[in-house]
């Protein structure tokens, strides 16, 4: 069923007539239903020719001058020519003067003056094959996406445009057009080429999908449409770092809705002019969002940093544990790169034993995304495999929340040491027992010297909350310590020059100093342990 009635009548005839395309015209007349956007450009054409066929006729009838055979189709006056110089097919027709000659013949597509052929050429079922085959080439694996098209700016201005233009006669009738009364052109395009591409692609689209296909539209002929309203808003474009012009949508709209009606209408045509060509695809991309693989890992080596470990621009070790479990994980995701977290980080001569520490690692935009509990346990037993430096355990893929249940209240959590402690007197196991029966010890810590260069000064109020001795000879003893995290154990052991107050040279009245240093436990119970480590 045509959508348009007697009252939308004028209003398209009027569109029509300045060369804005039927499915522009549904949209200004507040068609907000599906179907009609859906008919292929030619019928489309086909039908609104047949609707404004009436009033062209009514028109020629009551004109005191009929028309004569020769009478040339593009004369026509009030925009009539516009429906006849169009055929069935949507081409334009030929006209023939009277020796039979052709005088013209023009096959090309009459671009909207609105949409400048967003609505024309690719709402169709080829240019919607065209993208699918990009992104079926492009190596993603997916079960659903979400589509999304950016528009030329200047789709605002000309919109408006023709808005006033409808306005001002709609008016002479004592009726009225918001510009909130005009169906919003992505509206009209996500509701055509949705289907066409679920039908494509086998997939449905789902705003919550993970994997975009992103389709970026330009119109270069009419790229200055815009500029006028720099002059007259120019508060309304502000340079920004991260956008290459001062003419976003967004800076057009605001721009639109500041600026006076007579003040736009000194500026720009309304109706808009008819481009010459429709607008040119600037970039089909698709793009999958971030996925999580958790874990934990130990450290076995002392001489392995958690991170590269790069001293101006100049790298002081081979490897590290973020880079030897991460290498594996982006070559089976596919990723472009990583970003990798964890609760806390050990020095690169301390051990991280125990259970090992949570860790998780952001894969930026994998083609990779689905993957079994089995497979997922074949790529943990690959990374352990490749290095006796560290271990992982419990790996498996997270959610990007369920990542927070990591640093949530980390301060309020306990780890547990093992340090090999030297002292500079001669100490019997009596001389060190006292330790094991303090209990809460508050300790001020002021930023350690040696992190000084990346950690803003501060004096941190932290708990060691048990130690336990354990004597090996006169001048060396064992000491096992659990503390509040983030305590700097090393300072708690030799005072960093008094940064640390009290400490265990300050205890024992000695100078101390830490040999070995061992993470026993990190106490954050995440990610949940898997059975089948």
């Amino acid at each position: 069923m045509f959508p348009l009635n007697e009252e939308n009548k004028h209003v398209a005839q009027l569109l029509f007539s300045t060369g804005t395309c039927p499915r522009c015209i549904f949209r200004f007349c507040g068609v907000d239903f599906h179907a009609p956007y859906k008919l292929s450009y030619k019928e489309l054409l086909n039908e609104l020719q047949k609707f404004l066929e009436t009033e062209k006729d009514e028109l020629i009838l009551q004109s005191p001058n009929p028309p004569s055979k020769k009478i040339k189709l593009q004369e026509l006056e009030d925009g009539i020519e516009g429906i006849d110089n169009l055929n069935q097919n949507g081409e334009r027709k030929i006209s023939v003067v009277e020796d039979g000659d052709i005088a013209s013949k023009d096959s090309n597509l009459n671009v909207c003056n609105v949409c400048l052929g967003i609505l024309q050429e690719f709402c169709e079922k080829e240019f919607i094959k065209k993208v699918c085959q990009k992104v079926e080439a492009s190596g993603f694996e997916f079960t659903n996406l979400v589509f999304s098209v950016s528009f030329p700016p200047q789709l605002s201005v000309r919109e408006y445009a023709a808005w006033l233009l409808v306005k001002q006669e709609m008016g002479k009738q004592s009726l009225s057009l918001g510009r909130n009364d005009i169906v919003q052109l992505k509206e009209a395009y996500k509701w055509i080429t949705h289907p066409l591409f679920s039908e494509e692609l086998g997939v449905p689209i789902d705003g919550k999908s993970l994997f975009e296909v992103s389709v970026v539209f330009a119109h270069p002929e009419t790229a200055e449409d815009c500029h006028f309203l720099r002059m007259i808003c120019p508060d309304c474009f502000k340079p920004a770092k991260n956008k290459q012009s001062v003419f976003t949508r967004m800076a057009v709209v605001k721009a639109l809705n500041k600026i006076k009606e007579e003040d736009f209408c000194k500026q720009f045509p309304c109706p808009p002019s008819s481009p010459k060509v429709v607008c040119t695809v600037h970039e089909i991309e698709c793009a999958h969002g971030a996925v999580f693989v958790a874990g934990r890992y130990n450290k076995y080596s002392r001489n392995l940093p958690q991170t590269p470990w790069i001293i101006d621009g100049e790298r002081k070790l081979e490897s590290s544990v973020e880079e030897l479990i991460s290498g594996h994980l982006l070559t089976v995701f596919k990723a472009e790169s990583f970003n990798f977290s964890s609760s806390g980080r050990e020095d690169v001569d301390v051990r991280t034993l125990g259970n090992g520490r949570p860790f998780a690692i952001e894969l930026v935009n994998p083609h990779r995304v689905h993957f079994t509990s089995q497979e997922i346990k074949e790529l943990q037993q690959k990374i352990n495999n490749s290095s006796n430096k560290i271990q992982v355990r419990d790996l498996q893929l997270v959610t990007r929340e369920a990542i927070g249940h990591m640093k949530e209240g980390e301060e309020e959590k306990t780890k547990t040491y093992s340090a090999l402690i030297w002292t500079n007197k001669a100490l019997q196991k009596e001389d060190i027992e006292f330790l094991n029966d303090i209990k809460d010890l508050k300790i001020d810590q002021k930023t350690p010297l040696r992190v000084l260069h990346r950690r803003p000064l501060a004096v941190r109020a932290r708990v060691i909350h048990s130690m336990e001795t354990c004597y090996v000879d006169e001048h060396h003893f064992r000491l096992f310590l659990k503390t509040q995290a983030g305590t700097y154990i090393k300072e708690f052991v030799h005072g960093d020059f008094g940064r640390t107050k009290p400490n265990i040279g300050s205890l024992m009245n000695v100078t101390a100093d830490i040999l070995e240093l061992d993470v026993e436990s990190v106490d954050v119970d995440w990610p949940p342990a898997l059975d089948d480590n």
